[in-house]
Order: C-alpha cells, then sequence, then structure tokens
C-alpha cells in the first residue's frame, strides 16, 4: 500500500520570502516593502518619490531577486524539523510556483538548508498541478499546504478529497491573507509549525506527535 502523501509549499511555509524580499528592495532599489492590506500590489513604494511600483515593475523585481537572492532565504521556524517529522510516515513533495527553469535552485537551495524533497514547479493555481502529482504517486492519502487562499481555492475545487492546511509563517504577510479556512476551502488555518505538526501528523493516520 502507498504511503501518504505531503504536497507543500515553499515560500512562507518551508522559506522566508517577503522579509528577505523587502531587505533587498531597501537595500538595492531604494524600495519600501509595506503590506497594509491584502493587495500585494499597493506593498512596494519608491523611497524617493512615495509613488507606487507599478505591476511590471515588481514582477521584474521578483524575477530578479530569485535571480541573485535566493541564498538570503531562511527557513520558517521549525518547517526543517517539521518536514523530517513528516517524511518518517509520508512521502513529501514541494509544490512551488516559480517558473520551471528555477526548478534546480530550488531543489538545491531546500537542500542546503536541510529539506530533501522532490520539487515540482507551478505557474498559476496549483489544482491542475497537485492532480498531476496525485495521478503519478496514487498516495492511499494526501495533505495539501500553502499559505495563499486561492491555490486552496483551486485544489478544493479538482481534488476535494485532499486534506487543506492554510499555513502563513511570515508575520509580514499572515495578518493580510484571506482566511481559506473561514472561506471554507482549507480544512485548517495554522500559521506556525509548532502547532502545525501536531495537525498534519494526527491526519496521516493519527500518527502522535
Amino acid at each position: 500500500m502507498t504511503r501518504p502523501l505531503i504536497i507543500t509549499d515553499c515560500d512562507e511555509v518551508l522559506l522566508h520570502m517577503v522579509a528577505p524580499f523587502r531587505d533587498w528592495l531597501g537595500e538595492a532599489h531604494g524600495i519600501d516593502f509595506s503590506m497594509e492590506g491584502s493587495d500585494f500590489g499597493k506593498a512596494l513604494k519608491h523611497q524617493d518619490t512615495g509613488a507606487l511600483v507599478e505591476g511590471p515593475e515588481i514582477w521584474r523585481l521578483l524575477n530578479g531577486f530569485f535571480d541573485t537572492e535566493m541564498h538570503r532565504q531562511l527557513p520558517i521556524a521549525g518547517a526543517v524539523d517539521g518536514v523530517a517529522k513528516l517524511a518518517e510516515h509520508a512521502d513529501v513533495v514541494i509544490l512551488t510556483n516559480l517558473g520551471d527553469h528555477r526548478q534546480v535552485t530550488r531543489t538545491a537551495q531546500l537542500r542546503a538548508v536541510g529539506i530533501d524533497a522532490r520539487v515540482f514547479t507551478n505557474q498559476g493555481p496549483k489544482g491542475p498541478a497537485l492532480q498531476a502529482i496525485l495521478d503519478e504517486y496514487r498516495p492511499k492519502s494526501a495533505v495539501f499546504i500553502d499559505d495563499l487562499p486561492q491555490h486552496h481555492g483551486s485544489v478544493a475545487e479538482i481534488a476535494p478529497h485532499v486534506t487543506r492546511l492554510h499555513l502563513c509563517g511570515e508575520p509580514l504577510l499572515a495578518p493580510h491573507i484571506a482566511c481559506a479556512h473561514k472561506a471554507g476551502h482549507a480544512h485548517a488555518r495554522i500559521d506556525d509549525w509548532a502547532n502545525a505538526l501536531p495537525w498534519l501528523l494526527e491526519r496521516i493516520e493519527g500518527v502522535p506527535a
């Protein structure tokens, strides 16, 4: 019989992304980053003028960060040990929204911090990509972990039998992200690994924490 399968996002679930991105923006580009609401597109402002950084420029900066600054990303508290514990009882794979050309870099990045797992890259809603992973692994059960509510909605629509945990481990973002649990698209919202790990272990065959 196949093992359970954990399919987890990376940024803000396993590794901090927004915090090092904010630091780099200030140091290298004279841009302030501050989330005052749920709209990421209004979070970047030029320090000298206060003008918003427009969408195309945000994407250029994000790509620049992933081109040269991924070494700044440190693990979310408890994530490395949490994945190791889960891997004792289930297969663990990463489903990350990055360009496919970054798959090797992301794999090496995670391995360097102690997470040795297969990485799947994706662009857009994650439901179809998750279904392809399920078709390959054919697990006895599956759990999906992500920080963004839209991905839980996508997975809930395409693979409603998958258990879904909304987890955002980045304090800069967590208060501003709509709750997928409240929306009915996730089974729980837990934003720290200390509490998420027992919840996850209980759902893969009732394993004690």
